[in-house]
């Protein structure tokens, strides 16, 4: 990709939205903002602001990097569908960032990336393992330091930073679920009885 190629990179896997523009290694914008839900009627507006911000359009962006999750499953969604959509309508590569990546990304040396959970728990992704839902002293008795994602808009810029080093092609964003949704699982409907007269 070349150095001056816009990336817009977003993230609406947690209590949050944010959004960040990039040329190269330069940050033009960044927005982020606090909320436990609006995240689907925010998303389109911030990233307009973050594009007006920056100096740029929808049509100057090469490409798009969405974060993946693990984290709130609406939010995931949200962000997921937004990149899918935008890479379709403006004909440009949407890279799915999972979390861990992002935290990894200004991390050197020996660390457990990890993303907070309800109940005093937390995602990790040990090495050569897949990621799983563990409480926070399982986490720590591995023996690792633990590193927890930075505030949402770094959250996004790295996001956008690790997209844009993204290799291409490269499959459609998918979100990374971990544990089940807490939702109910879909009950059979009960059985209809006719009376004899119908």
């Amino acid at each position: 990709m070349g150095s001056d190629e816009l990336v817009l990179g977003f993230d609406t896997s947690a209590a949050h939205c944010a959004a960040a523009l990039l040329s190269g290694d330069r940050v033009l914008s960044v927005r982020a903002e606090e909320m436990g839900r609006g995240q689907a009627e925010r998303l389109m507006p911030l990233l307009e602001e973050v594009l007006t911000e920056g100096g740029a359009c929808w049509r100057d962006l090469s490409r798009i990097g969405t974060g993946t999750g693990p984290g709130n499953f609406t939010g995931i969604r949200i962000s997921v569908s937004a990149a899918r959509g935008l890479a379709l309508a403006l004909d440009i590569p949407a890279i799915g960032i999972a979390t861990f990546d992002a935290v990894s990304l200004a991390t050197t040396g020996s660390h457990l990336p990890i993303v907070p959970a309800p109940r005093n728990q937390v995602y990790i992704r040990p090495k050569a393992s897949n990621p799983r839902l563990v409480s926070v002293e399982e986490a720590e008795r591995l023996g690792q330091p633990l590193v927890y994602p930075p505030p949402p808009g770094e959250l996004a810029a790295a996001i956008a930073r690790l997209a844009a080093q993204a290799d291409l092609p490269a499959a459609a964003p998918a979100p990374l679920y971990i544990r089940p949704a807490d939702a109910a699982p879909p009950r059979e409907a009960p059985p209809v009885i006719l009376d004899d007269d119908s």
